[in-house]
């Protein structure tokens, strides 16, 4: 049922100090045009992306000689070249606050805080610039770390873009296999990992784990070992050109670090894509358009200011670690945590929130629905008067998620529900602070994004289901895939559906509030009887259920056609009966349609993720049919597939 009122609607005093209300100004007086709201603003961007992409370098306050050209070949996908003639650090734009205030502060659980000023910052990035200069790091090599989300991860990946080269990291939960799959391919030249973590209030240990993977890792010059548990000399010994990451420090002395000024397309980042289907592919993304992605998003999008906390529950495995640390470059505070969510307790993150003054706080929409079946009510147990945006992302919210937000979390806060990925570093759809907040739905298109809507046929849909797109280039786009010269795989992945055009791979829809909804990835869309039904839709009914835990649904090959099978995770002490099943089926009748009523309901006992918690549907559907997942090290918990596999329930 469509709300009739917003559940958020931004005061006047808000709207006119937000910095995308002075963003707002600025553009309408180099536009000479009127720009009453975001709309007119989105439009403008979009039209004139030279003009809209210049000012977000001026305005954000961007470290750097921009040149004379601003969009090169603007009409080409791939092809598009933005600011062909810059120059620029992004190491020099992240570190360009100093002084004794918080950089960051970080958690480890219960077990660990630490408090690193700028200068403190500036010292370790320098002592660590300085080691990689020793072991011959020049621009172009590689950097990897399989590390916590700590502060020393980020000085490496700041030492390392200082120098020009290119960082990719991974977290420790990785088993050895999805590390070799991943940093194998890349052949990096520093090599950082811990000696352990703590999960859950345990600690970890994965010395043997480090050493295998650094002995298959030839081309690494150093392994620096972390010493997070106490046990990093006992690691660092067992491998031959290992270090402790402290003691390997201790010969430089911090001075001024020196920042190397390259190509806006200088390579920056190697992302990995989720590696579900087969090896991952290497995403490599470029300093300039990344940077100038994130302080949009950041400052104009978030609301985010020099001071403000910046949190966002990420692993060192999710592109949301790269969006996190760039707050750098707006003088935010950056709050790392690493750990479990809800330990020592359920309310650990709004205890995090509260204690550290969080202005802004990230999470996933997982979270925001494990905190609302547990029946927390943070706006009653916690004081969050501090906290001014809280975003959402990593699979679509749904409308209960929303509706729970403003209910348990907290009345007055912009809701930030957002879209986009790996594949771009960025954002396509986004939270908009000068506009009311609709249950259910994502704002609006990220200003500078040319995102729309299109069915099969190509063309512009709204109130009607189709592929989520973008036919103009952004500055985000990736330089290449790492191991592929002629392209073909970039190509393929992206341009091969709408020729010059981005395909995203969601399945996604215009409302008539300006907004969109994410119905999930269409590469998993169900299509009984040949009518296409996002697995979200499902999703967002089914798991309103007390009884349910979570869901999983796939299409099943059935009788020349497709069936919809929906997976249970029931709560503690259940058991799926035939009444159960009933109301289940009943619920997705009433809330969504008779065309979504699964034809299977079957229980299981755990439902397969990725290191970043999205839920693997295509590596079900392929389980189910008996076909071979090719790259099970991409899955957090790999051993939940054989809870899919000849299944008798889906035998007839």
């Amino acid at each position: 049922m469509t709300s009739t009122q917003p559940l958020w609607t931004p005061s006047r005093e808000r709207i006119e100090h937000h910095p995308m209300t002075r963003f707002m100004a600025e553009a309408a007086a180099i536009a000479k045009r009127d720009m009453a709201d975001y709309e007119a603003l989105h439009r403008w961007s979009i039209e004139d992306p030279e003009a809209f992409w210049q000012l977000i370098w001026n305005f954000t306050g961007v470290v750097g000689e921009p040149g004379e050209r601003v969009l090169e070949n603007g009409d080409k996908m791939p092809g598009a070249q933005f600011f062909p003639d810059a120059k620029l650090s992004f190491a020099e734009n992240l570190l360009k606050h100093t002084g004794p205030e918080e950089a960051m502060v970080f958690r480890g659980e219960d077990k660990v805080e630490r408090r690193m000023s700028w200068d403190d910052l500036h010292a370790l990035v320098s002592r660590l610039q300085q080691l990689f200069e020793t072991a011959g790091v020049t621009v172009g090599d590689r950097v990897a770390a399989m590390m916590p989300n700590m502060p020393e991860t980020v000085a490496v990946m700041l030492a390392a873009s200082s120098l020009g080269a290119i960082f990719s990291s991974c977290s420790p939960d990785f088993g050895e296999q999805g590390v070799l799959d991943r940093f194998g391919q890349i052949e990096p030249t520093i090599f950082v990992a811990p000696d352990g973590y703590w999960y859950n209030g345990k600690a970890i240990d994965v010395g043997g784990k480090v050493a295998a993977i650094a002995k298959r890792l030839p081309s690494a010059r150093k392994v620096l070992i972390v010493d997070y548990l106490g046990r990093g000399g006992d690691v660092a010994a067992a491998i031959p050109n290992g270090e402790v990451f402290e003691k390997a420090l201790s010969e430089f002395a911090a001075k001024p670090v020196r920042f190397t000024r390259l190509p806006f397309a200088q390579p920056l980042y190697i992302l990995f894509s989720s590696g579900t289907t087969g090896i991952p592919k290497c995403i490599v993304h470029a300093q300039g358009g990344v940077l100038l992605q994130h302080v949009k998003e950041h400052q104009l999008h978030g609301g985010i200011e020099p001071g403000d906390r910046f949190f966002h529950y990420t692993t060192c495995g999710w592109m949301m670690w790269n969006w996190l640390v760039s707050g750098l470059a707006s003088g935010a505070t950056l709050v790392l945590y690493d750990g479990s969510p809800f330990y020592p307790g359920n309310t650990a993150m709004f205890d995090l929130a509260e204690q550290e003054r969080l202005t802004y706080f990230g999470t996933s929409a997982k979270f925001i629905d494990a905190a609302r079946k547990a029946g927390l009510r943070p706006s009653e147990t916690h004081d969050l008067s501090a906290l001014k945006t809280l975003s959402s992302t990593g699979s679509p919210l749904s409308p209960e998620g929303f509706d729970f937000v403003y209910d348990g979390i907290k009345k007055d806060v912009h809701l930030a529900s957002m879209s986009g990925g790996t594949d771009l570093c960025a954002c396509f759809v986004i939270g908009i602070p000068i506009k009311p907040v609709w249950s259910g739905e994502i704002q609006g298109p990220a200003i500078g994004m040319a995102t729309d809507v299109w069915n099969d046929e190509g063309q512009h849909v709204v109130g009607e289901k189709g592929e989520l797109v973008c036919p103009r280039p952004f500055p985000s786009m990736p330089v290449m895939f790492w191991a592929d010269p002629d392209g073909r795989k970039y190509h393929d992945a992206y341009f091969d559906r709408f020729p010059n055009v981005w395909c995203h791979g969601d399945f996604a829809e215009w409302t008539n509030h300006g907004g969109l909804i994410i119905h999930g990835r269409s590469d998993a869309t169900l299509n009984p009887g040949g009518v296409r039904i996002g697995t979200a839709e499902i999703y967002n009914v089914v798991e309103q259920m007390d009884e349910v835990v979570e869901a999983l649904c796939i299409g099943q090959n059935w009788d020349n056609d497709v069936r919809v099978v929906l997976f249970v995770r029931l709560a503690e002490g259940l058991t799926l009966d035939a009444a159960l099943e009933d109301r289940i089926k009943a619920k997705v009748r009433s809330g969504a349609t008779p065309r979504h009523v699964p034809a299977k309901v079957v229980q299981v006992g755990d439902i397969p993720r990725t290191k970043s918690g999205k839920i693997v549907e295509l590596a079900v559907r392929q389980v189910v049919h008996g076909d071979t997942v090719r790259n099970k090290e991409a899955l957090a918990n790999p051993e939940a597939l054989e809870l899919f596999r000849d299944r008798q329930e889906l035998a007839s």
